[in-house]
């Protein structure tokens, strides 16, 4: 895999650097703003960005800007971002802008090393990974209406999936069986009115409902 990671604080930058070659993972380009994110994507074609949400000169929302027309300079770039808070509008504008491939996390997450390469390896492909502080935040934004026929079991799982969990690691963290979890997502989607089409797009179509969308 190859990586372009885009953080102004060196030392995180080297830190996750080190860390993904600890996992035989290149970065093909370590920068510090947005601009030169969008250089190194387009010179290197990489295969997921990593990138902070606020970087210079006014340390707001650089990085996701880049992070966004990252993905249009390569279609469907998978763009993993790491912020310091929950920045609630770009979360749900990143998660928003593509059927996968993105993932949320908060810096301290970046402690827990295998939680951290698990979402690397998620996001690169073209899954998702959310915090679950970015859930909890989003969903105390109100808008819940269409999971009000959820069952608390539905909900649960929903908020796994929301997570970048698949099947088979949701039956393993609730302790039932797979075929137990594709009946309640299958209710999900029920429920939710997701018409039949791919099961990959209506999981993130189902997670951005449930992120209040």
């Amino acid at each position: 895999m190859r990586v372009v990671i885009a953080e102004d604080a060196v030392l995180l930058r080297a830190g996750v650097e080190r860390l993904l070659a600890d996992e035989g993972i290149e970065t093909v380009a370590a920068v510090g703003s947005g601009d030169e994110l969008l250089s190194a994507v387009e010179q290197h074609r990489p295969e997921l960005a990593i990138v902070d949400v606020r970087m210079p000169p006014t340390f707001t929302d650089e990085g996701l800007r880049a992070a966004l027309r990252a993905r249009q300079v390569v279609s469907g770039l998978p763009v993993l971002v790491l912020s310091q808070y929950v920045e609630e509008t770009y979360a749900v504008e990143l998660l928003s802008a593509g059927a996968g491939g993105v993932g949320y996390l908060l810096k301290e997450r970046v402690a827990d090393v295998t939680d951290f390469l698990d979402a690397v390896r998620r996001v690169a492909s073209g899954g998702t990974a959310i915090d679950p502080e970015v859930i909890a935040q989003l969903m105390a934004r109100g808008k819940k209406n269409p999971l009000d026929s959820l069952t608390a079991r539905e909900t649960e799982v929903l908020g796994l999936m929301a997570q970048g969990l698949s099947n088979t690691a949701i039956a393993n963290s609730l302790v039932v069986s797979h075929g137990a979890v594709e009946k309640h997502i299958g209710n999900i989607f029920a429920k939710l009115g997701l018409e039949a089409s791919s099961e990959e797009h209506r999981r993130v179509r189902a997670v951005l409902t449930y992120l209040g969308r």
